[in-house]
């Protein structure tokens, strides 16, 4: 009987496989066409009981939409999100769900869509620079919005979360601020360190440049980390997962940056995100507790 040899190890203790696994959501989580599903069709839902969101172009191009449900009361903070999907899939429209948690809990919800890594060539810079504008044109017409300019956050998920960690350490004089023009974050399931993000088979599609991989690894980058943030991650998640939100939120916590750490028991990567539409859920709670405890 032949014996397979052991495979090198790529990343700690990860062999190639095992590593592309690790990256892959879906291999941990056999549910996740039924929660995919569940979301979509909660945000049609939704938007029968609530009503459809206000449509704004962020950018020139067709893809830069923002979708806005205002709070009831003038001058109320505002949560937006960026959508995940690993760069390359879903809709904003498609993940509009939790508008209604947050609507009813006093707080504007915006989400909005921006390019795909696949119509990028497999640069990412494109696609943080759309939400960079995303969140700076929000933060310029909070005010006609009914928001607060001064009370806004924002959350992101999986690829998002990478996207809006990003974002919080990027140069935002291009984008006409100092300084993200943010109070909070809740950043749920990311990944803040791609060195093994490039080694995993992620790099078929993205083209993880030494440049990119440094400029775009928030943990690299702690120093311009200056808002409040909220990481989370499921305890049925993948081990890389759980590891990149660990070890980002124990980076910030020695840095001395405000850091609230959430290993949520009995969620995998689709159930955490589904549950920010909950307000009584761990995530859902901490996110609404966020705006309202810093505005």
């Amino acid at each position: 009987m032949a014996i397979n040899p052991p495979q090198e190890k790529v990343w700690l203790n990860f062999d190639q496989k095992a590593l592309n696994a690790a990256y892959d959501q879906q291999v941990y989580a056999p549910n996740h066409v039924q929660i995919i599903k569940r979301m979509e069709k909660n945000s049609v839902l939704m938007r029968q009981r609530i009503g459809e969101p206000h449509t704004f172009s962020y950018g020139p191009s067709p893809i830069e939409k923002l979708f806005y449900y205002p709070a009831s009361e003038p001058d109320s903070p505002i949560h937006i999100h960026v959508h995940g999907g690993a760069w390359r899939q879903r809709k904003a429209e498609s993940m509009l769900f939790p508008a209604e948690a947050f609507v009813k809990a006093g707080i504007g919800f915006a989400i909005f869509d921006f390019i795909s890594v696949e119509e990028t060539n497999g640069d990412l810079n494109p696609m943080l620079t759309q939400i960079c504008s995303g969140l700076a044109w929000l933060a310029k017409n909070a005010r006609t919005l009914g928001g607060d300019p001064d009370r806004l956050y924002l959350s992101g998920f999986s690829s998002g979360a990478h996207l809006g960690s990003a974002a919080i350490v990027a140069d935002w004089n291009p984008f006409g601020f100092e300084k993200i023009p943010y109070k909070g974050a809740v950043l749920i399931s990311g990944m803040y360190d791609l060195h093994p993000v490039r080694l995993s088979n992620r790099s078929e599609y993205v083209r993880f440049t030494d440049e990119i991989v440094d400029m775009m690894s928030a943990q690299r980058h702690v120093d311009k980390f200056n808002i409040p943030v909220i990481l989370s991650h499921g305890s049925d998640e993948t081990p890389e997962f759980k590891r990149q939100t660990r070890e980002f939120a124990e980076t910030l916590r020695i840095a001395g940056k405000p850091v609230q750490y959430l290993s949520i028991e009995g969620y995998n990567h689709y159930e955490l995100m589904e549950s920010l539409g909950n307000p009584y859920s761990p995530l859902g709670s901490a996110a609404i507790a966020q705006t309202r405890e810093n505005s």
